[in-house]
């Protein structure tokens, strides 16, 4: 019988001595071919640890993985409308999109979210908003998933009391609410306060789910948004599973039980086009949970299964040749199944340029339907169980991530890890050599590096009247703010603030009593949760001046008062709820006792430049940029902008690193800035452009308003182009208003820069 060395004389031979190992951005040496002796040990069965091959023991086969669409745009009728047509299609969960001004905890009214409310997902201020938004939808029976983390207090107390007034106890809602906000410092920005006191909002909310909502997963720790920022599949695991321990660590120095709430911790991640690689990172991840719960202590079974949501790549999307995007998600929604999810949300394929329409949602449901259904991969438990391949690249992901768990947990944890910056930058620095790959055709996109079609034709997309929604929104909030009473309203809110500046000396209020609310003796927790609730410094506040004195809110007919010792800040803001307290309101009575966080964002170098050292294109624009620097007397200096609501700044960051390396003089503007102050620090800053960057549809509103202050500061020259997920349908209306450059995503960055050049009057030649 013929061996691996027969094989490989007889490969090498047709290879014509070509390397066939591919090196992968995670730094994994894969081999052409793998057999027995490059598998590990037996992975085991489904359902048993170290649940290398799934949670369950019969994963798929009794019953197959959950289809949960993340949707959610507009009013919250709207989006409710488009719930109950989604469900009776087929899909099984909901899985709410709020917008920005709710993320960041602003109403609708604040003159900071002009231009995001209802845009990138459904605007909710108050509990009559969250009751329109599940009106018809039984939450007795419906898993319901909220992406939430800045702002989750509020929506979370939202919920709770749509569901009683809807008349089911919190008892019996289930679902998951997102609730990890380290990544948030990492990737994704939709943060409010700074990391300290936001740690011990996820732990008082992991406390509240743990005595309080047993059905209800009390947080859902996500790599998704750091696969969207760029990281590796090491990446993502690693720090995933290091969030997801200090969660742990934290809610134990609380003095909760492991085995009372890891059960109900869940996580979520991002499924990229490598296809085995995805497979084996989902397999490689229960690995890992279940070491770190038997590390932690853990005895249940229960805790030591990681359980998942997954979500198709949004940024493996492309603008150009859409429906190509089909294929692609198809590709990751295999992927995420036979890795073994519980639970998939599959994109659109106009997600790269819009929000999905119900056509392009239709699609994107219905391939997990033909999945699940005419596929056959839900008949057996596991199917890619065994694979020498597979095996052998799990075992190689635990290794890695494995190592990178262990510098963190060195650094003193995530937190900590956090703060240094070191996440963040790494997976800047995977995201930069990942976009120079692609513009230098290493990394191959079907339609925007190569195969790409002579002429782009145009697809229909979803537009939402932003100014129709706010007005709206605003009415509504009147209508709230009219018929409440403001006494409950303002005591509730004082409370909320008293029981932000002071946390409990001891372990009194860390954990809500059923029913009333009230609070249980308990052990003091350590000095490290105590210090995480240290209020912050100053912030921004909005919403009306709270009261200083530490008033307890008054019992609200029917319900049982809150302790006077009632430190849960859950517990405490189900009560400014009940006496409709708005999102923006609750937010800031929180704000003023922890602060607003804000960070200046520093993109990284050196990454992006030496990848195209011998690429003739690249040394062009260089030279570009240097004929540029001589007629100035300085480099060409550009502004790169996010205004609005939107944290996600991978894009920006990438062109903030490029255009760096490149020789332009970058400055990185801070996130969610208004138009003003965006045309105030180019000013200051004395630039020749401005970059802006949108990805959450706000930029009709805010780019032409940041034109409009620039031309009436006498600055008409400075030229403004725009980049993100921008429909080509808003080319015509942006380039009226001004804009001299649209780039969406798939537009190669050497070009952008050429682009750039031309803008400032050199000469630089077609590609």
């Amino acid at each position: 019988m013929s061996n691996k060395s027969d094989w490989q004389a007889r490969a090498e031979k047709e290879a014509k001595g070509a390397d066939l190992t591919w090196h992968t951005p995670e730094g994994i040496a894969v081999q052409p071919l793998y057999t027995a002796d490059d598998a590990p040990a037996d992975p085991g069965v489904p359902g048993f640890a170290p649940f290398t091959r799934g949670p369950y023991a019969s994963m798929y086969t009794v019953r197959p993985w959950t289809i949960r669409q993340y949707a959610g745009f507009s009013t919250a009728e709207e989006s409710n409308a488009f719930y109950r047509r989604n469900l009776a299609a087929g899909q099984k969960g909901l899985s709410v999109a709020f917008d920005l001004a709710t993320h960041r905890g602003y109403d609708s009214d604040h003159p900071r979210v002009v231009g995001d409310v209802g845009k990138a997902g459904v605007a909710i201020d108050t509990v009559e908003d969250m009751k329109l938004l599940f009106d018809g939808i039984p939450l007795a029976e419906m898993s319901v998933s909220m992406t939430m983390n800045g702002a989750v207090i509020p929506i979370m107390a939202f919920f709770i009391v749509a569901g009683e007034e809807q008349g089911v106890p919190r008892a019996q809602l289930s679902g998951t609410i997102q609730n990890d906000i380290l990544k948030e410092f990492m990737v994704r920005n939709t943060y409010i306060y700074p990391p300290e006191p936001s740690m011990r909002i996820v732990s008082d909310i992991i406390a509240f789910c743990s005595a309080e909502m047993p059905k209800f997963n009390s947080i859902s720790i996500s790599g998704y948004h750091m696969h969207e920022a760029g990281a590796t599949a090491v990446q993502e695991l690693g720090f995933t599973i290091a969030d997801g321990k200090e969660y742990a660590k934290r809610a134990m120095e609380a003095g909760l039980d492991i085995d009372a709430f890891a059960p109900r911790l869940s996580f979520f991640f991002g499924i990229g086009m490598n296809l085995f690689m995805e497979v084996a990172k989902l397999r490689a991840a229960r690995v890992l949970w279940c070491r770190v719960m038997e590390e932690l202590g853990a005895k249940s079974e229960k805790s030591k299964a990681l359980r998942t949501h997954c979500q198709t790549s949004g940024v493996s999307l492309q603008e150009q040749d859409p429906y190509n995007n089909v294929i692609r998600t198809t590709v990751e929604a295999l992927a995420a199944t036979l890795g073994g999810t519980q639970s998939l949300h599959t994109n659109a394929l106009d997600e790269a340029l819009a929000l999905p329409t119900d056509f392009s949602a239709r699609i994107a449901r219905n391939t997990q339907l033909i999945l699940q259904e005419e596929s056959g991969i839900t008949r057996v438990a596991d199917p890619l169980g065994g694979s020498y391949y597979v095996e052998a690249l799990t075992a190689a992901l635990v290794e890695d991530a494995g190592k990178l768990i262990a510098e963190v947990d060195a650094m003193g944890g995530m937190t900590r890890a956090v703060a240094s910056g070191m996440p963040k930058r790494s997976i800047e620095q995977a995201a930069a050599a990942r976009q120079a790959r692609v513009d230098r055709g290493e990394d191959v996109i079907v339609g925007v590096n190569k195969y790409r079609l002579a002429e782009e034709q145009r697809i229909e997309t979803l537009e939402v009247d932003n100014h129709a929604v706010r007005e709206s929104q605003i009415a509504r909030i009147a209508a709230v703010k009219a018929g409440r009473d403001e006494a409950k309203v303002r005591a509730a809110l004082a409370a909320l603030t008293y029981a932000a500046k002071n946390p409990p000396p001891s372990g009194e209020g860390d954990h809500p009593q059923g029913g009333g609310g009230g609070v249980p003796e308990g052990n003091p927790p350590p000095s490290s949760l105590r210090d995480a609730t240290s209020p912050g410094g100053g912030g921004s506040k909005q919403g009306d001046t709270l009261p200083p004195t530490p008033a307890q809110p008054e019992p609200v007919e029917g319900h049982a008062p809150t302790s006077p010792h009632e430190t849960n800040l859950l517990t405490l803001a189900i009560e400014a709820a009940r006496a409709r307290a708005t999102l923006g309101e609750i937010s800031a009575a929180l704000e003023e006792a922890f602060g607003r966080y804000g960070t200046q964002p520093e993109p990284v170098g050196g990454i992006y430049g030496p990848a195209h050292g011998d690429d003739p294109r690249y040394q062009q624009v260089l030279d570009g940029v240097a004929a540029v620097t001589r007629r100035l007397g300085r480099k060409p200096r550009l502004l790169v902008a996010k205004m609005g609501q939107d944290g996600h700044d991978r894009g920006a960051n990438v062109i903030a690193s490029a255009f760096t390396d490149m020789g332009f003089d970058v400055i990185s503007g801070p996130l969610f800035q208004t138009p003003a102050e965006t045309a105030a620090l180019a000013l200051a800053e004395g630039v020749d452009a401005v970059g802006a960057s949108s990805l959450a549809a706000g930029h009709k509103t805010l780019i032409p308003e940041l034109i409009r202050h620039l031309r009436e500061a006498g600055r008409a020259d400075i030229k403004v182009v725009a980049g993100g997920v921008i429909p080509p349908q808003d080319y015509d209306f942006l380039r009226e208003a001004g804009v001299q450059g649209i780039y969406g995503p798939g537009s190669n960055v050497v070009e952008c820069a050429a682009d750039m050049l031309r803008l400032l009057g050199h000469n630089m030649g077609p590609e």
